[in-house]
């Protein structure tokens, strides 16, 4: 695969499983633009999902990645935004279906509700998975329609 910028963003629920991932993808030699948050004190999901969605509807990052406790959170936040299409992935199999189908451009976990294993795996399909256009495109473009 070639490498990708990916930005990533957390809040204090979902630090350590961001560490993780960032780790894993700048081992993989993809450039991570880190949009924080890096402790444990308590902070506000939607103050780091801005930032990576921001990178994403620039173009600065091919994809996002959100983790907070749960993962939906950083979801709806991200959703708020046309042209985000956020997904919360509990495993390598929705990881797939959410870029064959659905497009998706930001990848959301729960740093409480799931191992760093499975999120790596789920990260991994998602980031190998093309669009598969066809039908799902129309579909997709429904969801930016005034």
């Amino acid at each position: 695969m070639e490498p990708l910028t990916i930005a990533i963003g957390a809040d204090h629920g979902g630090v350590e499983l961001k560490r993780i991932l960032a780790a894993a993808l700048s081992a993989q030699g993809h450039r991570v633009a880190d949009c924080g948050t890096d402790g444990h004190t308590s902070v506000d999901y939607p103050d780091f999902a801005a930032p990576v969605v921001a990178e994403v509807k620039a173009g600065r990052a091919r994809f996002g990645v959100l983790v907070c406790g749960s993962g939906i959170g950083m979801a709806i936040a991200a959703n708020r935004h046309p042209g985000i299409r956020a997904a919360v992935l509990h495993n390598a199999t929705e990881g797939r279906l959410a870029r064959a189908h659905n497009d998706a451009n930001i990848a959301c976990f729960g740093g409480r509700t799931m191992g760093a294993e499975v999120a790596l795996d789920a990260l991994a399909a998602f980031l190998a998975t093309p669009f598969e256009g066809g039908r799902h495109a129309r579909r997709i473009a429904k969801l930016d329609a005034p």
